[in-house]
């Protein structure tokens, strides 16, 4: 049986509301994609991006993230490295910072055996950048 899937807005004193929704899917995912990451990872996904040749690393190809982790999609670590903490990391941020604000709408995903809340718009972006793996 599954669960139905709850999406919260949380206000700055209070939770706001609470609705039942569905997981995002592909094409929101895509959408986000195509808004934040075609200028460095271009829509190939590949690195090629317009802006790949002006950074100090190439972007990675993000069709293989899975062959490159032994032919698992890599959910934890591909969200840890999107959304991760910059204060907390022990690598230097390469990844912009997306903005505190889509906390705000968060759904549950499942990571490593634990339902874990995470924005609305990046368990989106999971799901497209798993469809995409080569």
């Amino acid at each position: 049986m599954r669960l139905p899937l709850i999406s919260c807005m949380f206000g700055p004193l209070a939770l706001a509301a609470c609705v039942e929704t569905g997981m995002p899917e592909r094409p929101e995912g895509a959408a986000f994609f195509a808004d934040n990451c075609t200028a460095c990872h271009g829509t190939s996904a590949r690195g090629d991006g317009p802006l790949a040749g002006n950074l100090t690393t190439t972007p990675p190809d993000l069709t293989l993230l899975s062959r490159n982790n032994d032919g698992r999609f890599p959910q934890t670590k591909t969200l840890a490295y999107i959304y991760g903490d910059p204060q907390e990391n022990h690598l230097t941020r390469v990844m912009p910072d997306f903005g505190k604000e889509m906390a705000l709408d968060l759904v549950p995903v499942e990571l490593d055996g634990a339902w874990t809340p995470t924005p609305r718009v990046l368990a989106g972006l999971l799901v497209y950048l798993e469809s995409i793996q080569r």
